[in-house]
């Protein structure tokens, strides 16, 4: 019985030297755009195991550094998913950020505030402020925490997915007071079984609901359809969906790869034939690992070097 406790001793020492975090606020004064209300954040565990955060009205960031023998200046946000409704924040967030860190990637989990009309003076612009705050801290930081500020992209799942391709693709509209200087476009972004369209045929009904309401305008729609906000200046990226995604219909990923395409914006992707969604890094209907191809593509890219 000894060895056995030995070894978890050892392996509990290891993961807390290797993954060095901290949580920081995204603002450090006030939060734009919220209204005073209390603070009704809670955790539970979803159906599947995993943590699921609702009611977030105070965003944070959690910064993952990797061991500086390791490090490349390579830095990510990472922006969980949750239907604009939870953030899904262990397995597609902090998860997902140890395995950047093993990458020599420093990465950085987004807690975002969900919409909401209580908190917010304006539900619909929330999270991209928190993205684009994110962003902002990263680059700002870059020289404290070893990051090659040219070098900082972005990852998102499901609705995370949207919002991480609305920092993407509406970069040159600032929705915080960022300065004029301030450079807000993520150099590459990662895509998950991303939210992507808000058109009525294909699009993840809740996610546009929990951030538009229920009758959005066919104005709004195409806003915050960010296939259709795509331009030569969007960061190459990286898709990852499963053809059998029956919560977020696979044309999302499809269509942005086409509108990728057309403008001549680099971009690559991994369809697997099933996995549904919500799978995280680990598909388990498959023996490949889409973290490996992503850390292939960076290197090839010169994100990582």
């Amino acid at each position: 019985m000894k060895k056995p406790l030995i070894l978890f001793v050892t392996l509990t020492c290891f993961v807390l030297i290797s993954y060095t975090q901290t949580v920081m606020p995204l603002y450090a004064d006030s939060i734009p755009n919220s209204k005073p209300a209390p603070d009704e954040e809670k955790t539970d565990t979803s159906h599947r195991g995993v943590p699921m955060i609702s009611k977030v009205s105070i965003p944070t960031l959690t910064i993952y550094l990797p061991p500086k023998e390791k490090a490349t200046g390579a830095a990510v946000v990472v922006i969980p998913g949750g239907g604009y409704r939870n953030v899904a924040i262990g397995h597609e967030g902090y998860d997902v950020a140890k395995r950047f860190n093993e990458m020599g990637v420093a990465a950085f989990v987004l807690k975002y505030r969900l919409p909401s009309d209580v908190t917010m003076v304006n539900k619909e612009i929330g999270p991209i402020q928190d993205a684009q705050r994110a962003i902002q801290i990263v680059r700002e930081k870059a020289k404290e925490w070893e990051i090659d500020k040219n070098r900082v992209g972005i990852i998102g799942f499901s609705a995370g997915g949207h919002l991480a391709s609305a920092a993407g693709t509406h970069f040159n509209h600032a929705y915080i007071d960022a300065g004029k200087k301030a450079n807000l476009r993520p150099d590459f972004m990662i895509l998950v079984y991303p939210v992507i369209s808000f058109a009525d045929s294909i699009c993840h009904k809740g996610s546009r609901e929990n951030l538009l309401g229920k009758d959005p305008s066919p104005e709004k729609k195409m806003e915050y359809s960010n296939e259709l906000q795509v331009t030569k200046k969007t960061p190459p990226t990286y898709l990852v969906h499963a053809e059998d995604d029956s919560t977020v219909k696979v044309q999302n990923m499809l269509l942005f790869a086409t509108a990728l395409q057309k403008n001549k914006v680099p971009f690559d992707f991994y369809l697997y034939e099933k996995g549904g969604h919500g799978f995280g890094m680990n598909n388990s209907t498959s023996e490949v690992k889409w973290m490996d191809l992503v850390q292939e593509w960076m290197t090839k890219s010169g994100w990582i070097k």
